[in-house]
């Protein structure tokens, strides 16, 4: 039984994500491939979990099963009260603009419109708020992430940090309970990268329960607790205590 509190649905044990027994196969013309293994994972509402592990372990295809953009072989996936892994495409593409902001490592931001209309795009999708709420909103979220003066810049005229700012606020667009980053500071150099985990911190303290998947072992010590995926499974799990 999944119960509400502070705007989120959460298991009993206070988990927002449960997955269980998460496998995943690819059909390859030497055979099936397993990228996931029979996965179990509780992620508790406000944690900062890092997800780390080596180029082919799974963080990508785990990433992708989390926010319904891939369908598990089997098992089960549950996000925020959701069962993911029974929902149509289209269930889930509503399901994913309501409850999960995906921040991706290459920005994803449209070249053509200003930082503050980047923002506001997912906001128009959704219907959410009306014009003069989400310009608001989106300005707000730009001055959260420290980068509110470039609202009227394009993003080839500000830094890939800044980029990646915007792409964090853009995230959050809807205020999803979750935020889900994928490799988001693998371009960034080492004084941006903890400018950025200083913000997915700070949103964490919030009460956003942020799911942050990266190579770059330097991280783990940022988040609440961390786990290592190799070959498909959950090889190690450790907190920040």
């Amino acid at each position: 039984m999944w119960k509400r509190g502070n705007g989120t649905k959460v298991a009993p044990n206070g988990a927002i994500i449960k997955l269980r027994q998460l496998t995943k196969r690819y059909e390859g013309l030497g055979g099936d491939v397993v990228a996931l293994r029979s996965i179990d994972l509780d992620v508790r509402a406000g944690e900062f979990l890092v997800v780390t592990g080596k180029s082919g372990a799974g963080k990508t295809t785990l990433v992708n099963m989390l926010t319904g953009l891939d369908r598990a072989t089997s098992g089960e996936i549950w996000v925020n009260g959701s069962p993911v892994h029974r929902l149509s495409a289209g269930q889930a593409a509503k399901w994913r603009g309501e409850t999960v902001g995906v921040v991706f490592q290459s920005f994803e931001l449209l070249p053509s419109l200003t930082v503050l209309r980047n923002v506001m795009l997912p906001m128009d999708f959704a219907h959410k708020f009306s014009m003069r709420e989400r310009r608001e909103r989106a300005m707000h979220l730009l001055e959260q992430v420290g980068i509110a003066d470039h609202a009227r810049k394009r993003p080839g005229e500000v830094s890939g940090g800044q980029r990646q700012r915007v792409g964090i606020a853009r995230a959050m667009a809807n205020d999803p309970p979750i935020l889900v980053a994928d490799e988001p500071t693998g371009s960034l150099d080492s004084v941006t990268t903890g400018a950025v985990l200083d913000v997915f911190e700070r949103l964490a303290g919030q009460g956003k329960t942020v799911f942050l998947v990266t190579h770059d072992p330097d991280i783990v010590e940022r988040g609440t607790r961390a786990i290592t995926l190799a070959d498909g499974e959950i090889v190690g799990v450790g907190s920040r205590e």
